[in-house]
């Protein structure tokens, strides 16, 4: 990882954005960074240099909501994202590095698939509380996409959504759910060697823009609509998201 001018011309933009996602917009378009930074650096780069910071704006956003969490529902995603991260370090350590960049764009489409189906009413929460089996199940989705891509969001919503939460409690149990998930994520990243030297270094530096981004986030919460801010993050992650699976199925 080489920390010149090219580097930080990519990552100060998508610490930002992230920072900016976790700050005003639910921190649902946070991973877009991941598949941005993917472009010049490969997927284990990007993901170990994201995790630091990502765990800096989620110690921010857990002291906002402070005990107004749902414990018992984070537990169930919590539990169940233990084997999705255990799967997901056994996949890096076994697959070529193409394959996690076409499984980064892969999920970067297919979180904006899977957005704009809900927004269209073609995917709505079940009707009744998905049970504890069903939690596991998509917390074992909500570790293993969030360990190749920091994307745990979609998977987790699914169960979420079916508890009937109020907004405040179900921001609050997000929060709470993916701080302990980043935090699981530390050691399997570590054993497999995607933290450096390097990465860490280049944290320290880029600090400033995560804080940065989570000040502008709340700033323009009230500022600009939720509807151009994810617009602009959907288009941002179809041309990632394509870019990054062609140069895995061509490199």
């Amino acid at each position: 990882m080489l920390l010149d001018l090219e580097f930080y011309l990519f990552a100060v933009p998508a610490v930002i954005f992230a920072g900016m996602s976790k700050g005003g917009f639910g921190s649902a378009a946070a991973f877009a960074a991941t598949p941005f930074l993917a472009l010049i650096l490969t997927p284990g780069q990007a993901v170990g240099l994201m995790l630091p910071l990502l765990m800096v704006m989620d110690v921010t956003a857990l002291r906002m909501f402070w005990r107004k969490w749902d414990t018992r529902i984070a537990l169930v995603l919590i539990a169940g994202a233990v084997p999705g991260i255990l799967f997901g370090t056994l996949l890096y350590g076994m697959a070529d590095p193409r394959v996690f960049k076409a499984l980064i764009g892969a999920v970067a489409l297919g979180f904006v698939g899977w957005q704009l189906a809900r927004a269209r009413g073609w995917i709505r929460p079940a009707r009744r509380a998905l049970g504890r089996g069903a939690g596991i199940f998509w917390g074992a989705v909500t570790g293993f996409t969030s360990f190749i891509s920091h994307a745990g969001g979609p998977p987790a919503a699914v169960y979420m959504l079916s508890q009937k939460m109020d907004k405040t409690t179900y921001q609050a149990t997000s929060v709470l759910v993916f701080w302990a998930v980043n935090l699981m994520k530390v050691v399997p990243y570590s054993f497999v060697g995607i933290f450096s030297r390097e990465s860490l270094v280049a944290d320290l530096t880029l600090v400033p823009a995560a804080v940065v981004g989570v000040l502008a986030g709340a700033w323009l919460h009230h500022r600009i609509p939720e509807r151009a801010f994810f617009a602009l993050a959907y288009v941002f992650l179809v041309i990632t998201g394509t870019k990054l699976i062609f140069d895995a199925l061509t490199g």
